[in-house]
């Protein structure tokens, strides 16, 4: 994330676009099937082309009537561009300290952009928040942005240890997904299919390898001849498919170098 901030822009695009054209319509639902918490999205944005900004924009826009949620996660309300803060509905601001001009602009927009409540000054709030509080701002049933609130953030509950059978039994049978991964499905795997192949050749060389050496005990010598044709043909084949792995690994690598090179703005 902070040495290729590109490569992660280009994976979160990925990632939501692949998932708006996967998943199917869901409508308004009471709450989402899936939320992305993207952390440090300054990463996401700082030298973004406005291209990419106006395909996060219309990505994050339209994915909601999949049934899929958003978040940005950021220290600062600046380091998320206006055209994508626009389509973020839901907010919750922690504290903000006002030390710098910077910091002052920023106290302002974030109060500016929540929707005002008579009874709380936001932006002596904001800079007056303790541990746990935050100012929030949610979608009513309608939509519509809530009148910003001062409230407690619940922190979440655990405990150290294991948990019980039964415990987490009754997590598993009241789970949306229950009944889909419960059956086990141990398929062949590319290893076992190679494997198995490799174990078959090696029975026939073997197998022509004993029956060669029959026919020389018998008192005939064409077998002799052919076995020695297929172990060095075998030998060959080997060598020739050792090499192209290498020459297409080396190739492979360069091509990949190449593009990245490009994609990124290094060194080709």
């Amino acid at each position: 994330m902070f040495h290729s901030p590109r490569i992660y822009a280009t994976l979160l695009l990925w990632l939501l676009s692949e998932l708006f054209e996967q998943m199917p319509e869901a409508g308004d639902l009471d709450k989402p099937k899936l939320v992305f918490f993207f952390d440090e999205a300054h990463l996401l944005f700082n030298d973004a082309p406005q291209a990419l900004l106006q395909k996060i924009e219309q990505v994050v826009r339209l994915i909601r009537s999949k049934g899929v949620g958003v978040y940005f996660v950021s220290q600062n309300p600046l380091d998320i561009p206006d055209v994508v803060l626009g389509q973020l509905g839901n907010r919750v601001q922690h504290a903000l300290r006002a030390f710098t001009p910077r910091d002052q602009k920023a106290v302002k927009s974030a109060a500016d952009t929540f929707r005002t409540n008579p009874k709380i000054n936001v932006a002596s709030a904001i800079t007056e928040l303790g541990v746990g509080e935050a100012l929030v701002s949610f979608l009513d049933e309608k939509g519509i942005p809530t009148p910003v609130e001062r409230t407690f953030i619940c922190p979440p509950s655990g405990r150290i240890g294991p948990a019980t059978d039964a415990e987490r039994s009754g997590t598993i049978k009241t789970s949306n997904i229950f009944g889909f991964y419960e059956k086990a499905v141990d398929r062949e795997s590319a290893y076992e299919i190679l494997k198995n192949r490799a174990e078959q050749s090696a029975s026939e060389a073997k197998a022509e390898e004993g029956f060669s050496w029959g026919g020389v005990f018998g008192g005939g010598n064409g077998n002799k001849k052919s076995s020695s044709t297929s172990r060095s043909d075998g030998v060959l084949e080997a060598a020739a498919k050792s090499a192209a792995r290498a020459i297409g690994s080396q190739l492979g690598r360069q091509i990949v170098r190449g593009v990245l090179g490009s994609l990124l703005g290094g060194r080709k």
